[in-house]
Formats: C-alpha cells, structure tokens, sequence
C-alpha cells in the first residue's frame, strides 16, 4: 500500500491560494494555476516508484514462551529490506491483543542499516491465556518523504501467560530467614509440635510440663519428653474467582493477585513437608485439585492455577464450601481467598465457614480496599464527594463487621495490602503451623 504523507497534503494545501490568484488576476492563461498541484502530484508519482517498493520487505517477531501475568516482556521484531533503495528508519505496528498491551498502541520506530533494522517492542501482560499478535504493519518514507509505503504481514506469534511465581524464587530466602528457619529446620521441627520423638534427661530450659516422671523414678534421674513438629497436615486453598475477584487492583485482577500469594505458601508448605490441594469456584466448583506432597509437586500445582479462569458470575459459598467440607475426610487447614463486597453474600459465607471451622482450621485472605478507603481519607470538595464519602464508609463498616463475625467464630483473618499478601499468608501459616493449631 503507497499513501501520501501529511508533508505532501500540506505542500497541495498551500499551493491553493496561489492557483486560486493565477487564476483570478490572469483568467486568460488559468491553466497557469495547475502548474503547482501537477508539480506535487508528479513528486509524489516518483516517491512511490523510487525506493524500496512495499514487496521487497520482510519481517520477523520473537516472542518468550512464557511470561509471568502482570510483568513486562520485549517483543523482538527485525525487519529486512531485499535490493537497493532501502531506508533509513521505518515504523512497525503490532496487533493490539487484549490480554497482552503495549504504549503507543504498540506502534515504535527502528532504525535500519544496511536494509536490516531490530526493535525491542515492550509489551504488559495484563491477565493471564494465551496473546496472540497476528498482524505487524511496516510502513517507511519514501526518498522525498512525500508518500509512506507500507505492508501488513500475517504472523503467528504467541506467549503463554502464566501465574507470576516470582515472589516464590524473590521472597522464599527472606521469609525463611524472618521465620527463623534458614538454617534452623532440624532445631524448630525437634522440640516443638505434638509427635513423640524421644526422651531426653531434662536441662535448664526444657519445658517442665514434657517431664516424664515414671522414667524419671525408674533411672533416678529427670527424664523429659521431646516432641517434634507434626508434618503430613493437609492445606487446602480454596479460592474465590467470581465476579468480584476479577476486579483489578493497582492494574492486575485480584484472582491474580491471589494466585500469586498462594502459590508462595504453597512452595513453603510443600517444603515442610504438608499436603497442598488447591480449589478454585464461582457460581460453583471449577478447579478440585487433589492433595499433592513434595517439592517437585510444586510444577503440578502451578499449571493447575494457570487453567483458573475469569469468571463474571457471582459466587456461591454454601455450594463452593459444602462441596469442600464434602470432601474432606481429616482436619485440615482451609485457606479461604475471597472478597467481601455483597452482605448477603457475605450471610451465606458465614453460614458455611462455621459449619467447617466445627472440624478444620479456617484461615480467611482479604485484600484492603485501598480506593475506598482513599475516598474515605480524602477531603470533600463537593457534595458529590460527601456522597461518595458516605457511601464508601458504609462499605468499609460492612466489610469490617464481616470479618469480625468471622474471628468470633474462631477464623484467622489476614488482611493487608496486595503487595505483601504473599508474604503475609506464607507468615501466617508458619505462625499457625508453629503454634501447633494445624
């Protein structure tokens, strides 16, 4: 395809007035005036047939295999011009995808050098699929810069985007080093927890409560008991994707923000040796995972996350909750990743949470409402903002007598920002495994 540039539309532009005053001050010799638009048409005719022509380019896009949602990735696209006449810079135009972005609707420019030129094209995984680009467009000048030649070329490029495990590689070091057990694993899991290990003869410091005094009369000497830490504990992560966890906060879904968080604990728990089972439901169960153990189960449990969709549903607790207490045969703790927005929703979560909490441990995940709680802290300027104020306050009420109800009952409740989540659900199973209430 050849269309003129703007500098050619300008150029016939302000050759107009003098046409129009040719004409008028010599009607005689009015062919006079077409001397000028002939001029620029006939310029912009050897544009288009000097140079490069459209047929001599061709291109080529790299894309990863794989990127974790919410981070950047640098499409690499090289073009390359056959014959002579090749130009000096160019610029390329990828097909937006919805799922996979870039500034400037994807649109940069490249230098070329010798008929080659590369670009590093950077683009924003926003959720989570497959993108696909399946159209580039490749324009450039042509030697006058009166026309601009372009071409669209058919391409197959795609990128699987995949729950952001960063925090698990990033953040695993310095949370076992916060928690005490880098290095320490073999001291804390010996001496705390309810599983007999051994007798020891008492020292100064040993719980006075572990003494066994039946050993202790038969060898005359204090005799205590040492436990170690109970593994083999069940987790299960039951997260909510409905409607109002694929709102996004701070520009990614909150689905995967939690993904994200859970699949940290997860890593952790797996290395201490517990049982991980993750489930994911909406208007009912979509993803019932089976309980997995091992380190190397981590690759598994990670593809099961990635199959967790976006749903525009509301979400069914009693069925989701009833369905998991179904199916679960010994104690277990239950992490609950949700979003209370709706009270009545809110009724039936309560109702199904205290019927599970009778048997197993419940921990509840909520991320602060931060926008809310802006409109609450900032100052009105008009009444529209009162309203607004008002509104947001009531939600924030609602929202914290929800979480209340659910600590009565006897719930954990983590509730923080979405950029510690991760780190605060992997701290707060630590703290329940170390107290034990696992």
């Amino acid at each position: 395809m050849i269309y003129p540039t703007r500098a050619a539309i300008l150029a016939v532009v302000a050759g107009v007035p003098v046409t129009i005053v040719v004409a008028v001050m010599v009607p005689g010799r009015w062919y006079a005036a077409l001397a000028w638009p002939l001029a620029i048409l006939l310029a912009i005719f050897a544009d288009a047939l000097l140079g490069a022509r459209p047929g001599a380019a061709s291109i080529r896009i790299d894309l990863p295999r794989t990127v974790p949602v919410g981070a950047s990735v640098d499409a690499r696209v090289g073009i390359a011009f056959s014959g002579s006449g090749a130009p000096k810079a160019a610029e390329i135009a990828l097909a937006p995808d919805p799922i996979l972005t870039s500034d400037d609707d994807g649109r940069w420019p490249l230098p070329v050098e010798q008929g080659l030129g590369v670009a590093l094209v950077p683009l924003v995984a926003h959720r989570r699929g497959t993108a696909l680009i399946d159209r580039v467009w490749l324009r450039w000048h042509g030697p006058l810069g009166l026309v601009w030649k372009q071409r669209a070329f058919a391409t197959d490029a795609r990128v699987a985007i995949l729950p952001d495990v960063r925090a698990v590689t990033g953040r695993r070091a310095q949370i076992y080093e916060r928690q005490a057990l880098a290095g320490l694993i073999a001291q804390t899991a010996r001496g705390d927890g309810t599983d007999f290990d051994a007798l020891a003869e008492y020292r100064s410091g040993m719980d006075r409560r572990a003494i066994d005094w039946k050993q202790s009369a038969r060898h005359l000497k204090l005799y205590a008991k040492e436990y170690r830490s109970e593994r083999n504990n069940q987790i299960v992560f039951a997260l909510d994707a409905g409607r109002q966890m694929s709102a996004p906060v701070a520009g990614l879904p909150r689905i995967d923000r939690a993904i994200s968080a859970v699949l940290l604990a997860a890593w952790v728990a797996l290395k201490l040796g517990d049982r991980v089972s993750l489930h994911a439901f909406d208007s009912r169960p979509r993803i019932v995972g089976g309980f997995v153990s091992g380190a190397g189960a981590f690759a598994a449990l990670q593809h099961l996350a990635a199959a967790i969709d976006y749903s525009g549903e509301e979400s069914n607790y009693s069925f989701a909750l009833t369905t998991l207490g179904a199916k679960l045969t010994r104690r277990s703790m239950i992490v609950l990743f949700t979003e209370i927005t709706d009270p009545v929703a809110a009724e039936f979560m309560i109702r199904s949470a205290a019927q599970l909490m009778r048997t197993h441990l419940m921990l509840v995940v909520v991320l602060r409402d931060e926008e809310l709680e802006a409109i609450v802290d900032g100052a009105p300027d008009t009444a529209d903002d009162v309203v607004r104020a008002v509104t947001a306050a009531a939600l924030l009420k609602e929202r914290l007598l929800v979480l209340t109800r659910l600590r009565h009952l006897g719930a954990h409740i983590i509730e923080c920002e979405h950029d510690a989540v991760g780190e605060q659900l992997a701290a707060g199973y630590l703290d329940l495994k170390r107290r034990n209430l696992l």
